[in-house]
């Protein structure tokens, strides 16, 4: 069945039992939804389209397409994972677009936050809506929507992520198997599903990706410093068992530049800020009290390991005042 709304009276999903009745339902549903037409899904690697994909795969094999846009904003392994588990091992029509080139030249020399969130945004509409008109018989377009979206959205608090954005051609009717699940019970699904519970269980990331993590203008040199740093600090959080118990962490390298030594050298060079944070709703967030012994080994490996890179600091600053992302 097919819900516009989440009913009153549906029980949480916390259990696989639950989650599988869920994936149950959602199959036959989808599957009387969409008959034998295809179906196209923008698959950001992210936790609900992951989902998404792997429920449609279940429910309609190859009518589904799944597009993974690689904006060359994604984190160190992201596109190769997404290729991985979605190509290799879930045999999906995968098709995989390389934009890092056409986004990083539109982003060059662009240093407002606003106008490089919008120069992403409309950029990405365009790759996608170029790949959709390569493919033919496509008449419906999957969504990772879940049910938090809807809700804020008919409160004014952001616009509701659905086909909008598309150019008026590409007029496709919307699957959104996951619009009535919170973000818990998507990922219990998720886990049903069989994904890799890194991508299950990852922690949120902005749709501009590191673009919002390499505050002014993007160049590609300090971009992959923010890259290999973000690396190494999943990295050691992982080993040091934080992974699943901070909500967020993840490096900056802002546009500046200050006096340091390496071999015995001066090294003018960025520095890193490593952000850690908690919250439960976003809207407020405490600071995670890293311990000292792990803070010293993260300094050592990304002023020794990444290039450019010669000072880390440690962002102590609660929601309020500073937002979570840096812009």
């Amino acid at each position: 069945m097919v819900y516009d709304r989440r009913p009153d009276d549906m029980v949480r999903i916390t259990t696989p039992e639950l989650a599988n009745a869920f994936i149950d339902e959602q199959v036959q549903a989808v599957k009387e939804q969409v008959g034998d037409k295809k179906v196209l899904l923008a698959l950001s690697g992210g936790v609900d389209s992951s989902v998404v994909a792997a429920l449609l795969i279940k429910a309609i094999g190859d009518q589904l397409t799944c597009v993974h846009v690689n904006h060359g904003l994604l984190r160190k392994g992201e596109p190769e994972q997404v290729i991985e588990v979605f190509q290799n091992q879930m045999n999906a029509n995968l098709v995989y677009v390389d934009a890092t080139d056409r986004f990083l030249d539109k982003l060059a020399g662009v240093d407002d936050p606003e106008t490089k969130r919008m120069i992403i945004g409309n950029e990405f509409i365009e790759v996608f809506a170029e790949e959709a008109r390569k493919l033919e018989g496509v008449e419906f377009l999957a969504q990772g929507t879940i049910w938090p979206d809807i809700l804020e959205s008919e409160d004014g608090i952001k616009a509701h992520h659905n086909a909008g954005g598309l150019p008026e051609d590409l007029n496709f009717e919307l699957v959104e198997p996951v619009k009535i699940l919170f973000k818990d019970e998507v990922r219990m699904v998720g886990d049903a599903l069989g994904l890799p519970e890194n991508m299950v269980y990852r922690q949120p990331f902005p749709g501009p990706g590191l673009g919002v993590r390499c505050p002014g203008a993007i160049t590609r040199d300090r971009l992959e410093a923010v890259r290999e740093s973000d690396a190494i600090l999943r990295e050691e959080f992982e080993k040091a068992g934080l992974a699943g118990k901070v909500w967020q962490y993840f490096t900056v390298v802002p546009d500046f530049r200050s006096t340091g030594v390496k071999d015995g050298k001066r090294a003018f060079e960025w520095m890193c800020i490593i952000r850690a944070v908690n919250t439960k709703d976003a809207m407020t967030a405490e600071i995670e009290h890293v311990p000292f012994d792990l803070m010293q080994k993260l300094v050592d490996r990304i002023t020794h390991e990444v290039p450019g890179i010669n000072r880390v600091l440690y962002d102590m600053t609660p929601k309020p005042t500073g937002t979570i992302e840096y812009e």
